[in-house]
């Protein structure tokens, strides 16, 4: 008899009552209570977060920062309330603190009391950080913990974007604001270049000035000099005129008796002495002609530079902006030109004061100049005339000693004048050095003041000056300026479809496992017929293989009809799971052809490898090495690579190669229980007394 005949015999046993028909029912649908139960309790976890009981307290006092109040704690837990992340219970600490230990509550998020003020820190001296405070209790749900810590991630991520996005706004405004002030510098620096460029001009202007006034000091200072000069030989002059005018008439006079003889013994010396009082005389009524024509000049020039230095000391150091450097020096010149003016008014007062007398002076001068020289004309007839002479030495006398006194008051009055136009030389000397000087420091000033001025302007143009709407842009980039651009190449939509390669091929090879259970892995009437070997192996695997056709249709019609399995080769998905169904049942039937009762145990081992080393929740790398190392020679682990490529998308590369390793698990396995249908066909004391039966 042929193989499927034999498999069609094999399975037209579960017909022939309702116990086999009901075992029957059991091996197709326990697949599907396996696989479909556990992707449908799996199926989207995280969609569901939101009826987990979360407690959310809110400490936050609140703070001011920049004047305007600050409520973070509020705005966090305005925003976690509308969202759907968990069921949020607002509570207070020690009631959340509670329902964390007694399981009311997975977890608990604070936001303390300083949670504002932390925040609000960063636009102060001395910033900190703020923290949220979540506590979770393990032994209410290990999974919840660290869901939450993915979750609270984010919300601390979004809590600190949203205050850097509040700090950097005003850095930006910041920069507006000194943009606006820099350009206000310039401006200033622009009005202070004019200025300070008017007054290099004006300080030139004085420096011009003060070398004009030096050439007039010194003149006024040679003139002055000259005029002390002339009035001290005539102060000497007319004393010794004086001295002889006295001393001769007191001769004269004291000897009247005896006149005679004498003004016949002396009428030569009387001559020499007359014409030498008409020459000084005259000398001094010349130096005083000149005194008079120069006085008034010397003071009108001492007061013009007086005026001058005055106006520029008040340009330059009192209503000035910046004051001048020299202004130290432009006072004592001031003072020095206002000393000499002071001394020349002197001067010409002196001269307006005694101008009655300068002109008796002059008179009385040019009268004793005129009888000296009749006094000289008539000395060789003096004695016919001594009378007359006496009387004319004695006016000759007063004369003498009215123009000594004059002569030395003068010859005073020409030296202090002297005096204070040498200071007042002296003064306008160092001042125009000081100009000079002035005007090269003003020069600097003014090109210094020009680069400040273009340094500025240069400094307004590089400082940022932010709009609204940019420093909104800028602000978020700032404060977020890193992004995730996740790209999912072929994306699962859920939980379930990501664990779908794990869970079905575990459905699959239970199903095989119970289907052996109930139906024999070598078909006893064949080996009882002394069938060919490799009859019996197919004889025993087509049943359990049609079983898993059945099996693998109902669990995929479940899946995608009922709990939502999109798979993006759906076909290819079916007609692999089928040769998947296909190779288990040939692996679980030399296990029990081979081994027998042991073998049902060695069924569930080789299961229990294949879960914890096919990488279907993990990656296998995380494992520990044992599994690592077995992972490449047990066939889930290819078959979980296949189905993610098929169900997911992507490259089927994993595919073929899962299409041949499962062909070659399977003629393997058939080759294995066929050598195993040969020695059952041979029978011995262990098969009469098997030492375990199940």
């Amino acid at each position: 008899m042929r193989s499927p005949k034999l498999a069609a015999l094999e399975l037209r046993r579960f017909g022939r009552g309702k116990l086999p028909r009901a075992a029957l029912v059991a091996l197709l649908v326990l697949p599907l209570l396996y696989g479909a139960l556990y992707l449908w309790s799996f199926w989207d976890p995280y969609g569901r977060l939101d009826r987990i009981p979360v407690a959310l307290v809110n400490d936050d006092r609140g703070a001011t920062a920049g004047g305007h109040r600050l409520r973070a704690g509020d705005d966090l837990t305005e925003g976690l309330v509308k969202s759907d992340v968990f069921d949020w219970h607002r509570v207070d600490a020690d009631e959340a603190r509670r329902g964390v230990e007694d399981g009311t509550y997975y977890l608990s998020l604070t936001m303390p009391a300083d949670f504002s003020r932390r925040i609000a820190s960063s636009a102060g001296d001395s910033p900190e950080t703020s923290a949220l405070q979540v506590r979770t209790n393990d032994a209410n749900n290990y999974i919840v913990g660290q869901i939450s810590k993915t979750v609270f991630n984010e919300v601390r991520s979004a809590a600190s974007t949203k205050a850097s996005r509040s700090f950097f706004d005003r850095i930006f405004i910041s920069f507006s604001d000194i943009h606006g002030r820099t350009v206000e510098a310039a401006h200033g620096a622009d009005r202070l270049k004019g200025g300070i460029g008017k007054a290099e001009k004006g300080s030139k202007d004085l420096a011009d000035g003060l070398a004009e006034a030096r050439k007039g000091s010194g003149k006024l200072s040679g003139g002055l000099r000259r005029l002390t000069t002339g009035a001290g030989d005539l102060e000497d002059g007319s004393r010794r005129v004086a001295d002889g005018t006295q001393a001769l008439a007191d001769k004269v006079n004291g000897v009247d008796g005896a006149v005679g003889p004498y003004v016949r013994d002396n009428e030569k010396t009387i001559g020499d002495t007359a014409r030498l009082v008409a020459d000084s005389a005259r000398t001094v009524r010349d130096n005083l002609a000149t005194l008079v024509k120069h006085a008034p000049g010397a003071a009108r020039g001492a007061h013009a530079v007086s005026a001058a230095l005055d106006d520029i000391y008040a340009r330059r150091c009192e209503k000035a902006l910046l004051p001048d450097p020299a202004c130290p020096d432009l006072k004592k010149a001031k003072q020095s030109a206002a000393d000499v003016a002071a001394i020349a008014d002197d001067l010409n007062t002196l001269i307006a004061d005694q101008h009655g007398d300068l002109k008796t002076l002059d008179s009385d001068l040019g009268t004793l100049q005129r009888q000296a020289e009749a006094l000289s004309a008539r000395a060789p007839h003096l004695s016919e005339d001594l009378t007359d002479a006496v009387r004319k030495i004695n006016k000759l006398n007063q004369g003498a000693g009215k123009v000594a006194a004059g002569a030395k008051q003068l010859h005073a009055g020409l030296g202090t004048a002297k005096s204070g136009a040498a200071d007042l030389d002296t003064g306008v000397g160092r001042l125009k050095t000081g100009a000079d000087d002035l005007n090269g420091g003003m020069f600097k000033l003014a090109d210094g003041s020009g680069k400040l001025a273009g340094g500025l302007h240069d400094g307004a143009r590089q400082v940022p000056d932010y709009g609204k709407k940019d420093r909104d842009r800028r602000t978020d980039v700032m404060a977020d300026p890193v992004q995730l651009a996740a790209h999912d190449m072929h994306h699962a939509p859920n939980y379930g479809t990501g664990f779908a390669p794990y869970f079905i091929p575990l459905s699959l090879w239970v199903g095989a496992m119970v289907a052996y259970m109930l139906i024999a892995p070598m078909n006893r009437r064949a080996l009882a017929a002394g069938a060919a070997a490799g009859r019996i192996a197919l004889a025993g695997w087509l049943p359990v293989v049609a079983i898993g056709v059945l099996q693998t249709s109902a669990l995929m019609a479940v899946l995608h009809w009922a709990i939502g399995l999109q798979m993006v080769r759906a076909a290819g998905t079916v007609g692999f799971l089928f040769l998947v169904a296909a190779c288990f049942a040939a692996i679980v039937q030399w296990l029990n052809a081979r081994f027998g009762a042991a073998g049902r145990i060695l069924v569930l081992a080789l299961l229990m490898l294949q879960l914890t080393s096919a990488g279907g929740t993990y990656p296998v790398q995380t494992s520990p090495g044992f599994f690592s190392a077995i992972h490449p020679f047990l066939p889930m682990s290819y078959i979980v690579a296949a189905l993610r490529r098929l169900i997911t998308g992507g490259g089927l590369g994993p595919v073929w190669t899962a299409c041949a390793v499962l062909a070659a698990f399977t003629a393997g396995a058939l080759a294995l229980t066929a050598l195993s249908a040969r020695r059952r066909q041979v029978w011995t004391l262990d098969r009469l007394h098997p030492e375990l039966t199940l």
